[in-house]
């Protein structure tokens, strides 16, 4: 079969999604999910983050179309991942929804991504560099031209229990937490800036490699930067509430006790 051949035969085959449906329900939601894919992304510093996203890509469908083009949506990241392709970041994520609903002739879409995002950091004393990761969201929806979007960060730290070095004669327990930002940006907010804030009003940070002289120095200033997840919560929902650039925001914080077989939480959440 030669090239014109091949192209009329497949002009001829049935574009099942493209016909009519008179159930008369628009659907809100129809897509993929839990997709995997490789993705370039970039934030504050410019320098491309390869990660590998899980995806979940929707498009609104009306109520005459029997259904969506799925490759379509897969088509789509592909586009984001090839070689040479701008890195997708938090300020062109309008760029995707609008690509999406064009793609899909739809009159809405909803991309959400979930990835590990690894920054670089260098210890308090020796100068040592590792990576360390953080879990991120992020979730665009595009409704008729209104665009709204979400940016969640996960974020490691170390508290160190008040009450514990008030009353011992020595030391005091500590542990790891989880710090998760939840924010809805009318500006442009970098996912850096939502780390930093979690790390700053925690006990102390974390890194992917401490050398003796590091670890004194973190130990010690978690000793010196007590926090109940109280604190946790209220310190960085202060700073997010002062922030002009947001619409809502949640704070949320678990303290995996070290001595008990339970978590501490706390949560903030306002206009979320």
């Amino acid at each position: 079969m030669n090239k014109p051949e091949q192209l009329a035969h497949l002009m001829a085959i049935p574009d099942v999604q493209s016909g009519s449906d008179d159930r008369r329900l628009a659907i809100d939601q129809v897509g993929i999910k839990g997709l995997r894919y490789p993705l370039p992304f970039a934030d504050r510093s410019g320098v491309v983050n390869a990660t590998i996203a899980t995806c979940n890509v929707y498009v609104a469908l009306p109520e005459d179309r029997k259904g969506t083009h799925m490759s379509r949506l897969v088509a789509l990241l592909e586009k984001r991942a090839a070689p040479g392709a701008a890195p997708l970041t938090v300020a062109n994520l309008r760029e995707l929804l609008d690509d999406l609903v064009v793609r899909l002739d739809a009159p809405g879409g909803r991309i959400e991504l979930a990835f590990p995002y690894f920054v670089r950091k260098i210890a308090p004393v020796s100068g040592v560099a590792s990576l360390l990761d953080y879990d991120v969201r992020l979730t665009g929806e595009l409704d008729r031209g209104a665009y709204r979007q979400t940016i969640v960060v996960n974020v490691p730290v170390t508290s160190l229990c008040p009450c514990s070095k008030e009353i011992s004669d020595y030391g005091a327990h500590n542990q790891r937490s989880i710090v998760t930002i939840g924010v809805r940006p009318r500006e442009h907010v970098f996912i850096d800036e939502l780390l930093r804030i979690a790390e700053e009003e925690a006990s102390a940070e974390l890194y992917g490699i401490l050398k003796r002289a590091d670890e004194k120095y973190v130990t010690e200033r978690a000793y010196d930067n007590p926090r109940f997840v109280e604190d946790l919560v209220r310190g960085v929902a202060a700073r997010l509430a002062a922030d002009a650039r947001l619409d809502g925001f949640v704070v949320e914080a678990e303290n995996f006790e070290s001595i008990h077989n339970h978590s501490a939480y706390a949560r903030i959440a306002r206009n979320f």
